[in-house]
């Protein structure tokens, strides 16, 4: 017996509008953290590293922000704010001191979170409505993933001892509480269709 093809439903534009606004507040909140810490003190290639994917961060907001709908009675920075667990989480990565902590966080927590909600976006997706959205799904989702790759990197150069894995460790274990305590699931962004903002 063939099974019936179910035609998946586009989310609606507002749904859509919100991810996206998180997305580019998510991006910009990393250019800033990233850019900041490239500015500090500690190991070069860390540095450079960090400056890398500040300016990747702001570009992928700039592209976020154009994947917002253009409508007259729409404002795109109404949505342009911490939803879900974004806020108390990006608060929690600034407040983190040290590199190997730092870099914990961002690539052991909010990337790995970032890249698995940008995935289950994707997976909602419909081409026929959704085009520029997956494609921007698509490139900035590959652009994240292999600074995930570059970063967990940098972040096992720094593990040379056991209390740097302790650190890099609890680092882990503190953000991660933060997401589970939002209610997140998958990603940083609730799902259902009555998740409330949250504001930082």
């Amino acid at each position: 017996m063939v099974e019936p093809v179910v035609e998946k439903a586009a989310l609606p534009v507002v749904r859509t509008a919100t991810l996206v606004g998180a997305y580019r507040w998510a991006e910009h909140r990393l250019f800033e953290l990233t850019g900041a810490w490239a500015a500090e003190p500690s190991p070069p290639a860390v540095q450079v590293h960090l400056d890398e994917v500040s300016a990747q961060h702001a570009w992928h907001a700039e592209l976020w922000a154009d994947r917002l709908p253009v409508l007259d009675w729409f404002d795109p920075d109404s949505v342009t704010v911490p939803f879900g667990a974004a806020g108390p989480l990006f608060d929690a990565l600034a407040d983190l001191a040290e590199p190997v902590r730092r870099l914990a966080g961002l690539y052991r927590v909010v990337v790995p979170r970032l890249v698995a909600g940008y995935d289950h976006h994707l997976a909602r997706t419909v081409p026929a409505t959704d085009g520029p959205v997956i494609r921007a799904l698509r490139l900035v989702g590959r652009d994240e993933v292999d600074a995930w790759r570059a970063g967990e990197a940098r972040l096992q150069a720094l593990l040379t001892s056991p209390a740097d894995a302790s650190a890099a460790a609890d680092a882990q274990r503190e953000l991660e509480a933060v997401v589970v305590a939002s209610g997140a699931q998958i990603g940083l962004f609730p799902w259902s269709e009555d998740g409330q903002r949250r504001s930082s």
